[in-house]
């Protein structure tokens, strides 16, 4: 008996490459509470596997990734501007237990298997 050459399950390494791709966007993430450009790397990995995604539970960790940098941004931005001044660094405190909450739910949804929620 012969084996067809493709099989309904062509896209399944797809997605194990797209969870590969999310967990490394997660991980660049977490790297920038100490450098920055990694959070510049991490946005634009999500919005090249985006549509890639689509139509996937995995679509929801790349939009979850890609809002996390759009809100987050405008708080890094104003906490390196007002650094000098105390608030500044309890804005930038703030934030990095905001991306860190916004880290670990995303990744433990991803290795559950689920989306996260938007």
């Amino acid at each position: 008996m012969s084996t067809p050459l493709t099989t309904n399950n062509s896209r399944q390494p797809d997605r194990q490459s797209l969870k590969t791709i999310a967990t490394v966007v997660y991980a660049l993430q977490a790297a920038s509470l100490f450098l920055v450009f990694p959070y510049f790397i991490a946005v634009i990995l999500s919005y090249l596997k985006r549509d890639d995604a689509q139509g996937t539970w995995l679509e929801s960790h790349f939009r979850w990734q890609i809002r996390t940098f759009w809100f987050g941004l405008p708080w890094i931005l104003l906490g390196f501007v007002t650094y000098i001044l105390i608030v500044g660094q309890l804005i930038l405190f703030v934030f990095a237990l905001w991306l860190v909450y916004r880290i670990l739910k995303g990744w433990l949804k991803l290795s559950d298997g689920i989306a996260v929620d938007a």
